[in-house]
């Protein structure tokens, strides 16, 4: 009782303005009492994620007709949900590869792609851009976009990296800008750098250590200022992103040195790593990390979001164990799955969600993390999400031409395909897109 007395007494003294918000209790009940509840979520995705749209309707003279039926079908989202595809390719039942390629173009719109220098560059002067170059004109093909990532960072040293940091350095930036430059149109969105806040993490240090040295010889603000500064001129037109799996002032703070050293922003976007194997994050950090990084003005991405259907737990499953997905486990996932995402898709900040991995079948430490099954089946998760995405978060809708020939609606943002169709049977289509940018509206002109 002691407690709550003095707590209460620190609060009211801070709101007061008598003592600093930086007092931590006051300042985890002010940002405690400020998130917005998630049964507020509707109220927000309808403010934040759609936009009024017309179709006018006239007759080769340009005369309003009214009476017309037109069916409005959303065809593709704005908002980029995403996976990484990592497995294209690699399964070697046809059936296994049908499966994967089949139930991921039916709920992804967003595909990251597998740029890890070690394994994509095994032999200097032999990288895989052939395989990368078949995956993205397969995800053109199917309207998905595809990002690239990493660039930059310093996981593990390319076995035939030399020893001299500048030459490593070197070789760093002539390979950002053959990537960007190479695939410029199927790929257009990178993430430049991984990781830059705990660069120098002893496991780093173990596994990198050529490449960690030049990280450090160069100095991380400057290295990431010049990884960015490459990129940039290999694509004017690119979205560049900054990644990192802290989501704390830490990560704050290389962003604003970052900043400083520039002069202004060298990202287009802020990548927030969530890997939540060791239990899923509360609505409270949810939305502290989203204000936490909206600050900076710029979209969000959650770049890698993983939510199990199994144990939950830090550990790695190694050797023989298991780390098994279980029924409970997945509908417990699927649960948590649709309140993740409602509470980012509600945040106007946050543009992009990407999951990590797709199938538990050779997933990050081998854990229950897919939203298909080990056979890839769709767990309970899957499931959930195309409902979100697909139907509730989704756009159809059949109305009339008033007098004026017009048909006024409210959608989610994103690609439209429109069709009228007259009582004598006169049929016309035509596409149009939903955003806060655009006019938002359709003319179709009917014989």
């Amino acid at each position: 009782m002691k407690t709550y007395y003095s707590n209460l007494v620190l609060l009211i003294l801070t709101l007061a303005g008598f003592l600093p918000l930086e007092n931590s209790f006051a300042a985890e009940f002010v940002s405690l009492s400020s998130v917005p509840p998630i049964e507020q979520a509707a109220v927000r995705i309808e403010q934040h994620r759609k936009s009024n749209g017309t179709v006018i309707v006239v007759d080769a003279d340009g005369k309003p007709i009214p009476g017309v039926e037109v069916a409005i079908l959303q065809t593709r989202h704005e908002f980029l949900f995403g996976c990484n595809f990592f497995q294209f390719g690699r399964l070697s039942d046809q059936k296994d590869e049908d499966a994967y390629r089949d139930q991921f173009k039916d709920l992804f719109n967003y595909a990251t792609l597998a740029f890890y220098w070690s394994s994509y560059e095994r032999r200097q002067g032999n990288p895989r851009h052939a395989y990368t170059q078949e995956v993205a004109k397969w995800c053109h093909e199917h309207g998905i976009t595809c990002k690239g990532h990493p660039l930059a960072w310093n996981y593990s040293d390319p076995a035939w990296l030399p020893d001299e940091p500048d030459a490593i350095r070197r070789l760093q930036l002539r390979r950002i800008t053959d990537c960007v430059s190479r695939f410029r149109g199927l790929i257009d969105i990178w993430d430049v750098v991984n990781e830059a806040t705990d660069f120098q993490r002893k496991a780093f240090q173990e596994r990198a250590p050529k490449m960690t040295r030049m990280w450090a010889r160069t100095g991380r603000i400057e290295l990431v200022t010049q990884c960015f500064k490459a990129a940039r001129e290999a694509n004017r037109d690119a979205t560049l992103l900054i990644n990192d799996y802290r989501t704390d002032p830490t990560y704050v703070r290389v962003i604003q040195q970052l900043t400083e050293q520039v002069g202004k922003q060298p990202f287009d976007v802020i990548g927030i790593q969530s890997h939540m194997h060791g239990g899923t994050w509360p609505n409270a950090k949810i939305w502290e990390v989203c204000e936490r990084f909206a600050q900076f003005q710029v979209p969000l991405h959650f770049t890698e979001m993983t939510i199990l259907s199994g144990q939950s737990g830090g550990q790695r499953a190694r050797g023989n164990k298991s780390w098994p997905s279980t029924p409970a486990g997945e509908q417990r996932q699927a649960d948590e799955v649709e309140r993740v995402y409602t509470m980012l898709f509600s945040h106007p900040r946050v543009t992009g969600i990407t999951w990590w991995d797709f199938a538990d079948r050779n997933a990050w430490q081998k854990a229950p993390a897919g939203l298909l099954r080990k056979d890839l089946s769709p767990k309970p998760a899957y499931q959930r999400l195309h409902d979100l995405v697909k139907h509730r978060w989704w756009t159809r809708t059949k109305e009339q031409t008033d007098a004026e020939g017009r048909v006024t609606f409210r959608g989610f943002l994103g690609d439209y395909q429109v069709a009228v169709r007259t009582t004598s049977g006169q049929q016309k289509q035509t596409t149009m897109t939903l955003s806060n940018a655009g006019n938002n509206s359709a003319r179709i002109k009917l014989k």
